[in-house]
């Protein structure tokens, strides 16, 4: 076949095809040059439905300029053609990223997943629904950290939370139950094409892995239970997301709000030219309470600025900036955890008020440790509570944040059944000091591992030989 021929462009290498169309590697002629893909489409093999799917992906690619979706750059047609100029990704697709490592570290499954989330809220503020999410058409670049780009818009349109369709649009594997068995749907088809890809990153397969069409759709018919592999070690909040995007029913799915916010995902704490000023404010307000000796607000303080710092570091591209960078929040590290000694040893420190407020927190818990005595489960829960910060205390955050996930996973829910009084409100109160620790000690937790080991290690697993 022989190779077409575009204006200003110099074809050189196919990277793909597919129904009707083909992708080349491609040169501008004149001026730098720029590395470009062309996707060039045969006229004559297109249906009327193939018509209007390249219109719609034109459009929207007119329309839908971002960091983490690719970016169209011009398009063109001849007799034969119509060519779509496009960013050259240089690393390929996710599916081959995956294929080559056999599945990959939660860390770099997070950081692709906050990458193509940022995409999908930008893509629901125009309301955009893509509905061909799948490995394929998610590209890599590495210009200039690893980042994952949304591509193929093909089959996207229109259509707002709650818009309705029923025509069968997406790739088998990855669509959702409700387009499968022809049901009516909504822009969540996304969503669940989102949690087969997180599936797929994690483990190096999809959920519903089949031989055959046949096979694939009697285990979404018959709603084969999802597991995780067994073996397989992600942390809690990893999947909790995942089986929440995984759900049959839409309406028991996780909501695109929800997703956004979710804590696995962490979107307020993902690099951005405002992390840095969030993070400094935060210190300021740390050094201030430290010099107060109000040393329990100064250590949370310094441990909510190590959520902006260490993302900042890890995406820091200049080796001198990041450097410098490490090592001033190595010194916030290293002051939150002296005041994490003075808070959890309870030695005394700090003004007559501070005291006097350390006393009622003990004197709270032990008043509702002794409401709770005739509730065993809310009793256990506050001992696993108490054994968290002595993990603190002692160093272990590891431990330590386990045993507060543990016992928040049971009080939360018991909150909600608990009638109003003063037990109510004592156990309100200490669900709030244990969530707000917990969040300090991850914080605590995810900076120690960077002075642990170095930010290489992030990006080595990412390394294209």
């Amino acid at each position: 076949m022989s190779v077409p021929q575009i204006r200003d462009y110099t074809l050189v290498e196919r990277l793909g095809a597919g129904s009707y169309a083909t992708v080349y590697k491609a040169f501008k002629k004149n001026g730098p040059r720029e590395v470009v893909a062309v996707k060039c489409v045969e006229k004559k093999q297109l249906s009327g439905s193939a018509v209007d799917n390249i219109i719609t992906e034109i459009t929207l690619l007119k329309l839908l300029k971002h960091e983490y979706i690719v970016e169209m750059k011009d398009f063109q047609w001849d007799e034969r053609y119509i060519f779509i100029i496009m960013e050259y990704c240089e690393h390929g697709d996710l599916s081959c990223f995956i294929r080559k490592r056999r599945k990959l570290p939660e860390s770099i499954c997070k950081k692709f997943l906050q990458q193509l989330a940022l995409a999908l809220k930008f893509l629901r503020s125009h309301n955009v629904c893509h509905m061909d999410l799948k490995p394929q058409n998610l590209l890599l670049t590495s210009k200039p950290n690893l980042t994952l780009k949304l591509a193929d818009f093909g089959f996207a349109q229109y259509l707002s939370a709650d818009d309705q369709n029923s025509s069968l649009r997406g790739s088998p594997l990855y669509m959702a139950p409700e387009i499968l068995l022809k049901h009516k749907y909504d822009a969540r088809v996304d969503l669940w094409s989102v949690g087969v890809i997180m599936y797929e990153c994690l483990f190096g397969r999809a959920p519903y892995s089949s031989n055959n069409f046949k096979e694939l759709a009697e285990k979404i018919k018959s709603q084969m239970p999802i597991q995780v592999p067994p073996g397989s070690c992600i942390s809690p909040d990893c999947r909790d997301l995942l089986m929440s995007l995984l759900q049959h029913d839409p309406d028991k799915r996780i909501d695109y709000e929800s997703f956004f916010e979710h804590s696995f995902l962490d979107l307020e704490h993902f690099p951005s030219p405002e992390s840095y000023q969030k993070a400094i404010d935060l210190v300021c307000s740390a050094v201030k309470y430290d010099s107060e000796k109000n040393f329990t607000e100064a250590f949370n303080l310094y441990c909510d600025s190590l959520r902006y710092f260490v993302p900042l570091i890890n995406a820091e591209v200049d080796a001198n900036k990041r450097a410098a960078l490490r090592t001033r929040v190595n010194d916030y590290i290293k002051r939150a955890e002296d005041l994490k000694k003075i808070v959890y040893a309870k030695k005394g420190s700090g003004t007559e008020q501070q005291l006097h407020n350390q006393q009622k927190t003990v004197s709270d818990f032990i008043e509702l440790y002794n409401l709770c005595s005739t509730t065993p489960a809310l009793a256990t829960a506050l001992e696993i509570g108490s054994a968290a910060e002595q993990y603190v205390s002692e160093g272990h955050y590891r431990a330590a944040l386990d045993k507060f996930q543990s016992c928040l996973g049971s009080l939360i829910p018991s909150l909600s059944n608990e009638p109003r009084g003063h037990r109510r409100d004592l156990l309100h109160n200490q669900i709030q000091v244990w969530m707000k620790e917990a969040e300090s000690i991850k914080a605590l937790l995810y900076a120690v591992n960077l002075k642990e080991a170095d930010i290489a290690e992030t990006k080595e697993p990412c390394r294209i030989q």
